[in-house]
């Protein structure tokens, strides 16, 4: 009897922490023993251990089987250590070779099946990151460990086979443990992961709206946040939803990224290739801060927030949201993370999202125009606006008053735009940007300080005149006088002009002054 080892992997929020998870068998009476500050779902698998190893034909030792995960420190939690200590107890027994220098990642059936386990890819990629080469995971969880380029990922579909091609000496291995329900796991390895794209829509059917229209092209081109404030069935949805597919495919870190904050998701078991295409999430206006920041028990998870990382977070009936969960998106659009703090541990989540909001212009919806159909108090008016407060609204690029579609404007025949032909402007405009702003380590206007806008970008008085009247008539806070000047580079470069002029800052100026507020 010896001292077995094996690695795997502790994801804190998206970071993952390589563990050495260590084997002892003694003299002593039969036990197992869990030590490095497990959870409950990982003190059951001790139980689950014993079974599957029985059951695959490779029994662990019936002497006192001693488990230490490195470092003891650090909280684990999940189901994910399964193969990892199964395998360093058989090392420590002699079952089978050193596996030492294996990252182990599988939950264990009390048959011996590996079963898939969330965040497969973000535990490669930090295992990867810090040195270890060779990985053994579930089947189901093959394609998704194989997307980390240059990592060495074999997949099994049992205890035994593992063992097996860790030259095992049991002569009694049960291969053929994994025919029971292996139809679900095939369902789950071909499931999409939730929140992947979204379905294909075409500008081109919404009729009328040229200014909101180009409003929206305008925020595609330089990820600005966007607020619509219009009547009900003006196209507000409509006009959001056409959001996603006018922006341009991600980038391989940017697709890695997402991919990874779905594999956390409760269907992120089924990922099988990059997501290449900017999420969509538009969370129902009664979902709590958790699901939308992130939260919950033990180590805070994903939130739609997070989950909308590189792409679009739709809040439909802003107002009716709840005012905690609007607040709470403040430090996010500015910072572009989230940090979680509880008790059992620090998750950070990357959260650099385009927030649209949609909102009607009262509680009822008729206030528009003379307003004569509306019957709400403008108590109820405040109140209704009161949740979207100055500093939230501050940050939203975008304010623009969505009317109603016109009878003329619904039958006219006049070919529209498609969201093809608006997508190749916005990928001239980011590729104008992106060549701008490689000397200040950005990609988006939208991302552009006030130290930049004033410094290396500064514009000309003459250029100005209109953003800094309204700044001197306090129609402007700093921070909106600098996301003007974010909109007017985003104009100039859907133009093809080198730098914005007066028209363009007038423009943007207009754009922001739009909706409900300042």
């Amino acid at each position: 009897m010896g001292l077995g080892r094996a690695l795997s992997v502790a994801l804190v929020g998206l970071n993952g922490h390589v563990i050495e998870v260590e084997a002892d068998i003694g003299q002593t009476l039969p036990a197992f023993v869990l030590l490095g500050l497990p959870d409950a779902s990982l003190n059951e698998a001790r139980e689950r251990i014993r079974s599957a190893a029985q059951n695959s034909g490779i029994p662990l030792s019936r002497r006192k089987i001693t488990v230490n995960l490195i470092p003891a420190s650090l909280p684990k939690r999940g189901s994910g250590f399964d193969l990892a200590i199964v395998m360093a107890a058989l090392n420590a027994a002699g079952d089978v070779r050193r596996t030492e220098r294996t990252v182990f990642l599988a939950e264990l059936g009390l048959d011996g099946r590996l079963r898939p386990v969330r965040g497969v890819l973000p535990a490669v990629l930090a295992a990867f990151g810090a040195g270890c080469v060779e990985f053994v995971v579930a089947e189901a969880n093959l394609a998704e460990a194989q997307l980390v380029a240059g990592a060495k990922v074999r997949g099994y579909d049992s205890l035994a086979q593992v063992a097996l091609d860790f030259e095992a000496k049991a002569p009694n291995l049960v291969l053929g443990s994994t025919t029971f329900n292996d139809s679900l796991l095939a369902s789950r390895a071909r499931s999409e992961p939730a929140g992947k794209g979204h379905a294909a829509v075409d500008l081109a059917e919404v009729a009328g709206q040229a200014e909101a229209r180009l409003a929206l092209e305008i925020a595609a081109a330089g990820g600005h946040h966007l607020m619509m404030v219009g009547p009900p069935g003006s196209g507000k949805t409509m006009l959001a939803e056409r959001l996603p597919g006018l922006l341009p495919e991600l980038t391989d870190q940017e697709a890695l990224e997402v991919t990874a904050i779905h594999s956390l998701d409760d269907a992120g078991n089924g990922v099988t290739a990059l997501v290449r295409r900017p999420p969509y999430e538009r969370p129902h206006h009664s979902a709590s801060t958790a699901s939308i920041i992130g939260g919950g028990s033990g180590i805070p998870r994903p939130g739609a927030a997070s989950r909308a990382h590189n792409g679009i977070l739709f809040l439909d009936e802003a107002p009716e949201f709840d005012m905690r969960v609007l607040q709470a998106l403040r430090q996010p659009l500015e910072s572009g993370e989230l940090v979680l703090h509880r008790s059992a541990g620090t998750a950070a989540y990357p959260a650099r999202f385009q927030l649209v909001l949609a909102a009607n212009p009262c509680p009822c919806g008729k206030a528009t125009g003379k307003g004569i159909d509306c019957q709400c108090t403008p108590m109820a008016r405040r109140r209704y606006f009161g949740k979207l407060s100055g500093p939230l609204l501050d940050r939203v690029d975008i304010q623009l008053q969505v009317n109603k579609v016109q009878l003329s404007q619904l039958s006219d025949q006049t070919p529209r735009e498609s969201t093809a032909v608006v997508a190749q402007r916005v990928q001239l405009a980011r590729d104008c940007q992106r060549e701008r702003l490689i000397p200040f380590g950005l990609e988006h206007n939208a991302e552009l300080t006030g130290k930049i806008l004033r410094g290396p970008l500064r514009l000309p008085p003459k250029d100005t005149e209109f953003v800094d009247r309204a700044m001197g008539a306090g129609i402007l806070t700093a921070r909106g006088y600098d996301r003007v000047l974010r909109l007017a580079w985003t104009v100039a470069d859907l133009n093809g002009r080198t730098h914005p002029g007066p028209d363009d800052v007038s423009l943007a100026l207009t754009l922001r002054q739009r909706g409900a507020g300042q």
